[in-house]
């Protein structure tokens, strides 16, 4: 399976991808990895893009980096989740609960405590006043609506999916798509996970230990929604359902 970073494709395509396959980048200072699932616009930097989507593993706590200019969703995906402490209105935020997202600015100093071992959280980052973006995790069948540019991930359960072509497709447990240049209305329903003739899910390895880490934690179809309205200044949206 692809690894989900954009290529040559159709900028209006779907791209596939499973977190497992997405390749890690260590940070510099060592206390953790970046899977980067979409950067956006093809070719962007992180000086200059307009969205970024990527999933961070957190082995030790410490500062964030900063981002000027940039908003940031951070969701727990697996783990206990850190404590957050900085410059944004809260001053403290506990991201301890499963598949809550919590919304701050990119360019705020910001501190984070690891609450009992590596935690795996999804980081969505725009651009303000150019981009917004919003982030809803669901856990029953229902009708999305339309949005030009996103993302969809499986957390912990399978979800059958089917956009305006008609046609169904299935995110296996960390599997997931995204789109861009196209709106796109989706159709969406959790379902079992497909196993092997023998019984086995077609997880393993890496799998495994995520599908352990979250059926403790929670399960559902994480949504990120991309707009991009006119730049006449920005905010993040925030909600989980």
């Amino acid at each position: 399976m692809a690894d989900g970073r954009q290529g040559s494709a159709d900028a209006a395509a779907l791209h596939f991808f499973d977190l497992d396959e997405v390749p890690a980048q260590p940070w510099k200072n060592g206390g953790g990895t970046t899977r980067e699932i979409v950067c956006w616009p093809p070719g962007a930097g992180m000086d200059d893009f307009l969205w970024r989507i990527s999933v961070a593993r957190i082995d030790t706590g410490g500062p964030f980096s900063r981002f000027e200019g940039v908003d940031r969703i951070i969701t727990l995906l697996s783990g206990s989740g850190v404590v957050l402490q900085g410059g944004f209105d809260a001053g403290r935020h506990a991201l301890t609960q499963p598949l809550a997202p919590f919304a701050f600015p990119g360019d705020v100093a910001v501190d984070c405590a690891l609450q009992g071992g590596a935690c795996e959280d999804l980081n969505v980052m725009s651009r303000r006043g150019r981009v917004r973006a919003a982030v809803r995790v669901h856990d029953r069948a229902g009708t999305l609506p339309a949005a030009s540019c996103g993302l969809l991930l499986a957390v912990g359960s399978a979800w059958r999916v089917q956009a305006g072509d008609g046609v169904p497709r299935m995110l296996q447990p960390s599997g997931g798509l995204w789109w861009a240049g196209m709106p796109q209305c989706w159709q969406v329903r959790p379902e079992a996970v497909q196993h092997d003739e023998d019984g086995r899910s077609h997880r393993d390895g890496q799998r495994q230990e995520r599908a352990a880490a979250t059926s403790a934690s929670g399960a559902g179809l994480v949504v990120v929604v991309i707009d991009m309205p006119p730049a006449t200044g920005g905010s993040q949206e925030q909600e989980a359902k």
